[in-house]
């Protein structure tokens, strides 16, 4: 008999199989999905495909509003940089990629590590380009890790989201994390582009406030079904779900 007491579980039904260990992230992202998916069987959704019918509960259950002019501008005048036309960087990255079955803590420890070495080396020893032939998991690597000059489109959207729209040169004070792994990431020259208009970037400000609003009213709603699900062998915080990261 196997023994399921061990196992994690939400309102009974298992996250992984008992030979099966997950890492907390793992772990969390299933059991958020179960909630969701469970919640879309409540409510009559039947769907053979977990992923639609769980689109379809989000569209029936969250209330994201339209963004008012005076909030776009808002955000506008406190982000111009984010929206520039052309903004253009010189990069090297270090990347520590994330693969099936791959230790993620130990990965990110090795990774801040080497980032608090490159960013206390010298600048004349270029230890960024030896560490980045030695350790990256990008084919770069051979080049020291250099990415020559990029533009927003020419990265995936959440790493250009961390390395964009900003003024620091050098190695980033943090980890940048993409859906490749976690990049040590060194700007070596940005090209700030034309400065931005409000009303021709007026629709991309509103697209982003509408995205926040969907964020947080997905991070409400899951709380909302964490408190009323039996949670076993997982903590959820749903100001830290791995859905919405």
């Amino acid at each position: 008999m196997i023994d399921t007491t061990s196992l994690a579980s939400v309102n009974g039904v298992a996250l992984h199989a008992p030979d099966e260990a997950l890492d907390a992230t793992t772990l969390r992202q299933r059991a958020c999905t179960e909630l969701l998916r469970q919640a879309a069987v409540a409510q009559g959704i039947d769907n053979p495909s977990t992923g639609d019918a769980i689109e379809a509960l989000l569209e029936r259950a969250l209330q994201v509003p339209e963004p008012s002019d005076e909030a776009c501008r808002r955000h506008f005048d406190a982000h111009p940089q984010t929206y520039g036309r052309g903004e253009r960087l010189h990069l090297r990255h270090v990347l520590f990629a994330v693969t099936p079955g791959v230790d993620v803590q130990a990965l990110r420890q090795r990774a801040e590590a080497m980032l608090f070495e490159l960013r206390c080396a010298a600048p004349e020893s270029d230890a960024f380009g030896q560490a980045a032939a030695h350790w990256s998991n990008c084919p770069t690597g051979a080049a020291g890790g250099d990415l020559g000059w990029v533009g927003r489109d020419d990265c995936a959207p959440e790493f250009a989201r961390e390395v964009f729209g900003q003024d620091t040169i050098g190695v980033l004070p943090r980890l940048v994390h993409s859906r490749f792994g976690l990049h040590v990431v060194e700007v070596r020259a940005r090209d700030a582009g034309a400065a931005p208009v409000f009303a021709e970037v007026r629709a991309a400000v509103a697209l982003t406030l509408r995205q926040q609003a969907w964020v947080n009213a997905l991070r409400q709603y899951l709380q909302l079904l964490a408190g009323q699900a039996r949670l076993e062998g997982v903590s959820l915080d749903a100001a830290d779900t791995p859905l919405v990261q």
